[in-house]
């Protein structure tokens, strides 16, 4: 694995993240009448252009920890000092923080065990563990896919301990992770319907949870029309919006505006489309404009480097 991918990855889910923070929560209609295609000011939470929100800073106080080890436990402590110091937050303020992120966080400051401190309801499926898992894909790239998924569980458990978010963090870092191997979107979305189904049968998961990833698993997802793509908070519509922004773009530009103007929970469909995209295109084609308004760039790139350090070599 290239330096560069480490700093592909956190720079275009950083970026995909701060395009979508001004517009979190407007209507695909009224952002098909004024689209974003660049970097804006304010809007709805009234930050300067360039800023990331709880979906970036969340993926580096992960890779914070991963610079050292996997420790579940670091991880966590990081996560309480982001919520209660702003630690690796764009500016000094912790904003736009989902219900049960902050619950879970809440109750790893009073000591739970991080493996236990997420909701495990069905109801509770939001996208808060699949927007900042990406950088556990460099500490888990040479394991087996059994030791990749265990991982994966238990670093979504600190927040989101349902199935169902574990299976889309699975497949979004297997996804990533058939990127920086053959470089090849359509390959990998493939690959990934040869081997997640039956990955997951062998795991004895519940056939019903599977089903609900259909629509990647199965057909086409590129060929439906963005009227049937939804970017609600729900974690499977997420997953759904930014391989579909992926697969139907050219260019990390074309596929973190697509994902952006989806509307709804705009940030974190473009943060979790961004850090693939960035994967997929490399450093370079994040456009300089944008990232010369990103908070914190060199503080990503000095992380990014420290990853690199870690794990490049890891193959």
């Amino acid at each position: 694995m290239q330096s560069d991918t480490f700093k592909a990855a956190l720079l275009g889910l950083a970026t995909g993240d701060a395009l979508g923070v001004p517009v979190e929560f407007m209507s695909r209609e009224t952002l098909r009448k004024n689209p974003v295609t660049g970097m804006r000011a304010f809007g709805t939470h009234q930050v300067p252009a360039g800023t990331f929100s709880d979906d970036a800073s969340l993926s580096f106080c992960l890779a914070e920890a991963l610079c050292h080890d996997i420790r579940l436990l670091a991880i966590a402590e990081n996560f309480v000092k982001w919520y209660y110091q702003n630690y690796w937050t764009a500016r000094g303020q912790v904003f736009d923080i989902g219900i049960s992120t902050r619950e879970a966080i809440q109750r790893l400051a009073q000591g739970h065990n991080p493996l236990s401190a997420g909701n495990t309801g069905e109801n509770t499926n939001g996208n808060g563990s699949l927007m900042r898992i990406l950088p556990l894909l460099f500490a888990i790239q040479q394991k087996t896919e059994a030791e990749r998924f265990g991982l994966c569980r238990s670093v979504s458990a600190i927040t989101h301990g349902h199935i169902r978010s574990v299976i889309a963090c699975h497949y979004y870092l297997e996804f990533a992770r058939e990127l920086c191997i053959h470089g090849d979107k359509y390959r990998a979305y493939r690959q990934l319907q040869q081997t997640i189904p039956q990955f997951l049968a062998e795991q004895d998961i519940n056939p019903a949870e599977t089903a609900l990833f259909s629509r990647l698993l199965q057909g086409n997802i590129y060929e439906l029309p963005e009227e049937a793509i939804q970017s609600s908070g729900y974690v499977l519509h997420t997953l759904e919006a930014s391989v579909w922004c992926l697969l139907c773009s050219d260019t990390y530009s074309d596929a973190v505006l697509k994902a952006v103007n989806l509307g709804s929970d705009s940030d974190t469909t473009a943060a979790v489309t961004g850090g693939i995209a960035g994967i997929l295109y490399g450093s370079q084609a994040i456009p300089e404009e944008w990232l010369t308004q990103l908070a914190r760039r060199n503080d990503i790139e000095k992380l990014a480097a420290r990853l690199a350090g870690k794990y490049e070599n890891s193959q």
